[in-house]
């Protein structure tokens, strides 16, 4: 996150990889010296950087300026007040908001406004590293609830009777029931054929999802087929090849099915 902050403020692109090792090294060298581990000070970057600092040995000189005042000038920095130093941090923190997410909080959606304001209220009441990490957290979670809502399902009959099924969006853990639902086993003939053109296979859910699908047409008597897999899909069911009983195929359609366009007709609800 401060790499991030700096590198905005400065327009310039920082190696993540490498401050991650750097950092990860240092605290594990610390850690034989009785030194405890530490992270990226927002606060000193952004004085930092108010002050001048771009080149590396501004950093370098901050942290040995920082080791000889306490070891040299310990006296004197225990005369400076609190108040100021408290002053001092208050500045810090309005220069570090981000002010415009005021103007743009009515513009974006609903769940981006609420995690904002999550992430801003537990930064404050606890720590940022719990914060970020609830933000993350909720973020997964409303990127999964949205994605799984948009899923379609359309189907066609061949000239020779077989049904096929044209499914567009992901399919995992969320949008395992809204996909399911899609699907009518007793009314549909013997030969049914689910293309995955537009489609991936995400998880496991999703793949016992198909699983229970094929034995639900296998029970009746009648066969499924999974047409135009991606190659990551196709690996991801070759691995579970003992766990699963689904039959992958080309379809055998007299001449190409014209499907509608993805949401044109959808079958399952947004």
């Amino acid at each position: 996150m401060t790499l991030s902050l700096i590198d905005e403020m400065t327009e310039t692109r920082g190696h993540a990889d490498r401050e991650c090792g750097a950092q990860g090294l240092a605290n594990i060298i610390t850690g034989f010296f009785g030194g405890m581990g530490g992270c990226a000070m927002i606060g000193q970057s952004m004085i930092n950087i108010q002050a001048g600092g771009r080149g590396r040995w501004s950093s370098i000189m901050a942290g040995l300026a920082l080791l000889g005042l306490i070891l040299f000038a310990g006296p004197w920095l225990a005369m400076i007040p609190l108040a100021a130093l408290v002053g001092m941090m208050f500045m810090v923190v309005i220069g570090t908001f981000e002010w415009s997410s005021f103007r743009v909080m009515r513009r974006v959606p609903y769940s981006d406004s609420f995690v904002i304001v999550m992430v801003s209220a537990v930064t404050v009441l606890t720590d940022l590293a719990l914060a970020v990490l609830l933000g993350i957290v909720v973020s997964a979670l409303v990127f999964s609830w949205k994605k799984a809502q948009y899923i379609f399902v359309h189907s066609r009959l061949d000239a020779e009777g077989a049904l096929h099924y044209k499914v567009s969006g992901y399919l995992f853990f969320a949008s395992v029931h809204n996909f399911l639902q899609a699907f009518d086993v007793r009314q549909d003939p013997e030969e049914v054929y689910i293309h995955f053109e537009h489609s991936r296979i995400m998880d496991h859910s999703g793949l016992e999802a198909v699983n229970n699908l094929t034995e639900r047409y296998l029970k009746l008597g009648k066969r499924l087929h999974l047409c135009q897999l991606s190659p990551e899909c196709e690996s991801l069911i070759s691995k579970a090849d003992n766990l699963l009983s689904v039959s992958i195929a080309k379809p055998v359609a007299e001449r190409p099915l014209r499907f509608p366009a993805t949401g044109e007709l959808p079958v399952l609800p947004v």
